[in-house]
């Protein structure tokens, strides 16, 4: 991709974190849920590394590597003419440097913005130091420009999610970290676990950036995130998990009772997702070789 048409991709994606409207994420995890996604009308593609990783044969966590992940994302990237941002779990490293070398590969596959976590394990002992995350937020913000891509950062903080620490707490932590990784230079921040309509009101004016709200069953409405002015909605894997479970149920319906009557229920006709592909394939075949 021509880094001119990227830079103003980013600039494309920064600019939908303004409102008046929620960013409405329903994360892919390959090329044809992209470019269904795409052809719905919807003005960005994130992705979604479960997804991804899922897909590909792994469990969630960063088990995939930076090489497997960014593979696929360059290929949602070369197949779309929207923007795409790229759910890169913490980085794929340790340090500032990993970020730098990150950052850089980020822009190579195309993408135009991140999603970066700040723990890397599996238990709370794993979360980033505020300071150490903070660094390595300025350090993508600095390197991807100097590639010619402002990265679009969607900052997160695991500290309800996983849940962190003691829920008294949990609150103003939250906020400390979100108005740090905002002052480091991310363009938006994400706390995700948090559904309660309350809390996300406190949080939307306490942080005094654009807020990313992962959309659960327990969470209000889109138009009900909106009014309270979150700036993004994302699913995270949910697409992709409510995708497998419909494959678990017509695998369960023909295994059991031979019966084939959800099987062709809200499917796209073959021909129409053929055209799609078509589509897609074309357009990254004039982005491999323009």
């Amino acid at each position: 991709m021509d880094i001119t048409t990227q830079a103003r991709k980013a600039g494309t994606l920064r600019k939908l974190h303004g409102g008046p409207r929620v960013l409405v994420l329903p994360n892919a995890w390959d090329v044809a849920s992209a470019r269904v996604l795409e052809d719905l009308g919807y003005p960005a593609i994130a992705t979604t590394s479960a997804g991804i990783a899922f897909a590909l044969g792994y469990p969630d966590g960063q088990r995939i590597s930076r090489d497997e992940m960014l593979e696929m994302v360059a290929r949602i990237a070369r197949a779309v003419r929207v923007p795409v941002t790229a759910d890169m779990e913490s980085g794929y490293g340790t340090t500032p440097a990993d970020m730098a070398e990150t950052a850089k590969a980020i822009v190579a596959a195309g993408a135009v913005g991140l999603n970066f976590e700040d723990v890397t394990g599996d238990t709370e002992s794993s979360q980033v130091e505020t300071s150490l995350q903070v660094e390595k937020i300025r350090t993508i913000r600095e390197v991807s420009a100097s590639q010619g891509v402002p990265l679009v950062i969607n900052a997160r903080t695991d500290v309800y999610l996983m849940p962190i620490g003691p829920e008294v707490t949990r609150f103003e932590r939250t906020v400390d970290r979100l108005r740090a990784y905002r002052a480091a230079g991310a363009d938006c921040v994400f706390a995700p676990g948090v559904s309660d309509r309350g809390l996300i009101d406190k949080l939307v004016k306490a942080v005094e950036a654009p807020l990313n709200i992962l959309v659960t069953p327990a969470c209000p409405s889109i138009p009900e995130l909106e009014a309270l002015g979150v700036r993004r909605a994302s699913i995270g894997s949910g697409v992709m998990r409510t995708t497998l479970g419909l494959v678990r149920r017509i695998g369960k319906d023909l295994l059991e009772r031979g019966a084939s009557s959800a099987l062709f229920e809200g499917s796209i006709p073959f021909a129409e997702l053929n055209g799609l592909m078509a589509r897609a394939g074309s357009r990254a075949a004039e982005k491999a070789h323009p």
